[in-house]
């Protein structure tokens, strides 16, 4: 069964271009989504992949209408892949129900998998060049000014002694890590409050 699954990224744009030749291809059901090419979140392409079966075709009007990125796309042709669900773009050379079709894609992986290693090295270079210059690298220490805020409050409740540590963190909304982060940012000694449970 060929499915079909046609995106635009917004309101003012047209399905139907897309969907005439989704239909034309003869797919049984289509999924349409309005959604930016970089979002994250697409509830239809989620629909249709719980949808899709072995032996089934997804069908697009061009590989950019799937993918957010090249490594997306080729994670997402894998995952069909290995349910034994095929991809068919209607304006690019690939097809992986054939041997050319996933030829193509092979490449396509390659090159996904080059550019993941050309941006690792990249950012390994960065960092190595900011050590050698004597840059600090991660986040700034200290706390934002609202952090420092909350500090001051759960040192000054963590000295009364009247609190277990969970009951504090509670009473300000954070976890019983961030607290004891807090508390050491504060200079505070851990440990010497019977009630720090």
């Amino acid at each position: 069964m060929k499915i079909g699954y046609a995106r635009v990224s917004t309101k003012d744009q047209k399905f139907s271009l897309q969907l005439d030749a989704l239909k034309a291809e003869g797919c049984n059901k289509i999924f349409q989504e309005y959604a930016s090419g970089a979002k994250a979140d697409r509830p239809e392409l989620a629909k249709l992949l719980e949808h899709v079966r072995e032996e089934d075709t997804v069908v697009i009007w061009k590989l950019d209408r799937l993918g957010r990125s090249l490594v997306h796309l080729v994670e997402l042709v894998e995952t069909l892949g290995k349910r034994g669900i095929g991809l068919k773009s209607l304006n690019d050379p690939v097809d992986t129900t054939t041997a050319q079709g996933r030829l193509v894609f092979r490449i396509f992986a390659s090159l996904a998998e080059f550019e993941r290693e050309l941006i690792r090295e990249r950012t390994q270079a960065g960092l190595q060049s900011a050590r050698r210059r004597g840059q600090k690298l991660g986040r700034p220490e200290g706390l934002s000014k609202e952090a420092e805020h909350t500090a001051r409050i759960a040192e000054s409740l963590y000295k009364e002694k009247t609190l277990s540590v969970k009951d504090i963190a509670a009473q300000l909304h954070i976890s019983k890590r961030t607290l004891y982060n807090y508390l050491r940012v504060r200079g505070v000694q851990i440990g010497n409050n019977s009630l720090a449970k």
